[in-house]
């Protein structure tokens, strides 16, 4: 949109037309995991870890845009199925652009191996004492990845911005791989970026996220809700990203059998945590004001993305990297408004206070 065709950021005009024929589905499917039977690779232990994980990420893609899918009705999925050049692994992302309920959506599912460049040893050492015990500076190491990753922007403003990735790493000396991994490791988590705050949704997303947390170990929600606050930080602008979630990173506390199950209930939780939270939004009355208002905020989120995300930091090092897939995660469209303030008391000003205290939300 050219610059003099943005509207007064106090306009008041009513958009969102295409409001009038959404329809709220009376079961979104999917959001019940817990009553759900458990595929076949749950239990599967003769299977090597690193193939079940890869059935993992394939079924929590395939459930998740399913759910989504039951929201929009002038859009599904395009699934791209891409190979990397030198035949060390493959990826499908499945996105969805331009809907009526949904700007972009991105459900991406990456399984790839290589030999670990400098530069992404060295940043592994660096985050991790454990991991530099482990690794030696100066020797070659393969590795070996499956993952999904999950970015969902919504098109009205009062529907919230989500994330999420879960993932399993192994690392092998090159030069003795048939010893098996040197180290193993998961990570991931889900975290929440609303535009406008309505408490009762974040609260309803973190407590669904803690359950799937107990499950597995009381501990694991308060500290990866912290470690959610702290990661997703624009420390530039002193502020977090969202609202949080759970975050977490070489997480090898437990036995891999243990660490898989609690992936599987994690990620499983985000379709009940999040999908319904779109489909009670997506019908809200807005204007330009709350448009406009979204728009910045995606800024934020896209700075973030930008500057301080590890897993874009390290595809953006991987050589062959599938770049598209890469930046899935970033808007379809986004503003940046020099010196941008809003006034005290407005819903937007409320925002800003959410994301620079921290809240026990799960209360």
């Amino acid at each position: 949109m050219e610059k003099d065709t943005i509207p007064n950021a106090q306009d008041t005009r009513v958009l969102g037309s295409e409001i009038a024929g959404l329809k709220v589905p009376a079961v979104i499917p999917n959001t019940d995991y817990e009553n759900e039977a458990k595929p076949a690779y749950y239990n599967d232990t003769a299977t090597p870890m690193h193939q079940r994980m890869e059935a993992l990420v394939l079924d929590l893609q395939d459930r998740l845009v399913v759910a989504l899918e039951s929201l929009e009705p002038s859009r599904k999925f395009i699934r791209d199925r891409w190979e990397r050049e030198d035949g060390n692994g493959y990826g499908i992302s499945c996105v969805l652009q331009d809907g009526e309920v949904y700007e972009k959506a991105g459900v991406n599912v990456s399984v790839i191996e290589g030999t670990l460049a400098p530069g992404q040893l060295r940043s592994m050492r660096e985050r991790n004492p454990q991991t530099a015990n482990k690794l030696n500076a100066n020797e070659e190491y393969d590795f070996r990845v499956a993952g999904v990753s999950v970015v969902v922007h919504p098109r009205n403003p009062y529907a919230p911005t989500a994330h999420k990735n879960y993932r399993r790493f192994e690392v092998y000396r090159k030069s003795n791989k048939e010893a098996g991994p040197v180290l193993a490791w998961f990570g991931g988590g889900a975290d929440l970026t609303p535009a406008y705050l309505f408490e009762g949704d974040v609260k309803y997303f973190h407590q669904t996220l803690k359950q799937a947390c107990d499950a597995h170990d009381p501990q694991y929600y308060p500290r990866f809700k912290q470690w959610c606050d702290t990661y997703f930080t624009n420390i530039h602008r002193d502020e977090t990203r969202g609202v949080g979630g759970i975050f977490f990173d070489d997480l090898e506390d437990k036995a891999p059998e243990d660490l898989f199950h609690f992936a599987y209930d994690a990620g499983s939780a985000f379709i009940k945590a999040y999908v319904p939270l779109v489909a009670k939004r997506m019908t809200m009355p807005y204007t330009l004001r709350e448009r406009n208002w979204q728009l910045i905020r995606r800024g934020h989120y896209a700075e973030f993305n930008l500057v301080y995300d590890r897993g874009t930091k390290f595809g953006l090092m991987t050589p062959g990297a599938r770049i598209e897939s890469i930046l899935m995660s970033l808007p379809l469209t986004a503003r940046w408004e020099y010196m941008n303030q809003p006034e005290p008391g407005s819903p937007e000003a409320h925002l800003l206070e959410a994301v620079r205290t921290t809240t026990d939300w799960a209360k």
